[in-house]
Parts: C-alpha cells; structure tokens; sequence
C-alpha cells in the first residue's frame, strides 16, 4: 500500500481505491514533456491520483 509522509511534520497517510478497497499503489505517470510525477493507482484499474498534500506541499512515497 501506498504511504505518503509529510517531510515537514511527519503525518503519513494510506489510501484506498473508493470503489473496491483495493489498497492503492504507488507509481509513477509520465507527462508529455518527459516529467516524471509520482502517483498512487488502484491495482483494479479504478483510476489514479496524484500525491496529497500537507503542510503546504506534497506529500512524499518511498519507491519501493
């Protein structure tokens, strides 16, 4: 499952897919112009999402 973890205070959070409880997966979604962003993806194929955010900023996942 994917863990996102804010740098600045330390608030992690897990994440799910809505419609099937599948434990979202982290990955990565290349853009048109060759950038690179880190996501979250229902293995299910539900959808996607983009990292969420705390303090201010992205929260991060470590790739595993």
């Amino acid at each position: 499952m994917a863990t996102y973890e804010c740098e600045k205070c330390g608030m992690s959070v897990n994440a799910t897919c809505g419609k099937c409880d599948a434990p979202l997966v982290n990955d990565t979604l290349t853009l048109d112009n060759g950038t690179e962003v880190q996501i979250s993806r229902c293995p299910n194929d539900h959808g996607k999402i983009k990292s969420p955010m705390c303090c201010g900023q992205d929260m991060s996942c470590s790739i595993a």
